[in-house]
């Protein structure tokens, strides 16, 4: 089984000027002649992390990461203003631009493959290959399953724990009743919402399990950002069209891509990659069947990699 590549430090980092009053932190690692690929973090608001560099082999790969508007090392933390899916959209093609890079390797998980494939819709010429983890096809149903009614009955104890900060009577609409205490002037009530709602998120990620994974999630810096953007994005249904993904996914034909999807997710259901997959014209898909949402799961981990190869053989490596 593949396990993640030696951790490597960037080789350059960059505070990239996009919309007011947005500064992203954007960093490049690996093979500065090798194949572009933009790691696509997750959330949104989750940021990224050393260990996303690992993930591809950095004599072959000239490793993008970014962290999104709001969250990571990107400024200013938590900022809701200008913060929707078109905006993201160009913030990832004025790094393109930025970097010189005329062609590039998508590589998202979970709202990262949301973001990775409205991108790719929007700039199929721009993209020579995909690996995409724990689809999220932002439907309304995908919305709900998660925060509403689906994954509540798979976890009821920890669905009782992330209902304690809304009173009874206001648990019809949960992401309203959390967006409201989020974005609310009491620090305490901003604070305990946080923690509930990334704890729930981390509790469900993984199929066993995993304490490093919920210490991250409930870490104060990633929770804050993460329930704050993430319930903006819910509120406003992803800022995209219903069925959009799936209406558009015929763009996608032609561009050399793999989807990797836990069976036993409970954050992003199986029918997500299933359902891209039949409306993407030559998408190959692989479902592991010992696995829930999160990328660091071993047999997730190996997924990525493998597709990480198969990709490099499949596209054209810059020319130097």
């Amino acid at each position: 089984m593949k396990v993640l590549h030696p951790a490597i430090k960037p080789f350059a980092q960059h505070m990239l000027e996009v919309e007011p009053p947005h500064v992203l932190y954007v960093e490049q690692s690996g093979e500065p002649q090798g194949i572009p690929v933009l790691f696509v973090h997750g959330g949104p608001g989750a940021g990224t992390t050393p260990d996303d560099r690992r993930y591809f082999d950095p004599q072959i790969y000239h490793i993008i990461l970014f962290d999104q508007r709001g969250c990571g090392h990107s400024t200013p933390y938590g900022s809701l203003e200008k913060n929707t899916t078109d905006a993201l959209i160009n913030d990832m093609e004025r790094i393109r631009q930025f970097l010189g890079i005329n062609k590039w390797v998508l590589f998202g998980g979970s709202w990262g493959s949301t973001l990775s494939l409205l991108y790719a819709q929007k700039y199929p010429e721009r993209v020579m290959g995909m690996v995409l983890r724990g689809i999220f096809l932002s439907r309304e149903q995908d919305i709900r399953w998660f925060y509403q009614e689906g994954a509540s009955h798979v976890f009821p104890d920890y669905w009782e724990e992330f209902c304690l900060p809304i009173p009874e009577d206001g648990r019809e609409n949960l992401i309203a009743a959390y967006h409201k205490r989020l974005i609310g002037d009491d620090e305490l009530a901003r604070m305990a919402a946080a923690k509930h709602w990334s704890q729930w998120e981390g509790q469900c990620a993984t199929l066993n399990p995993n304490k490093a994974v919920l210490e991250r999630f409930t870490n104060p810096h990633v929770a804050m950002s993460l329930a704050q953007i993430e319930s903006h994005y819910f509120m406003n249904r992803c800022f995209i069209e219903p069925d959009q993904i799936l209406r558009d996914a015929y763009k996608l034909e032609g561009i050399p891509s793999f989807i990797v999807h836990g069976r036993y997710d409970m954050i992003c259901p199986f029918d997500n990659a299933l359902a891209l997959h039949r409306a993407w014209p030559g998408s190959e898909l692989m479902a592991i069947r010992d696995a829930g949402h999160a990328a660091c799961e071993p047999g997730i981990t190996d997924a990525l990699i493998h597709a990480g190869e198969m990709i490099s053989r499949a596209v054209t490596r810059p020319k130097t």
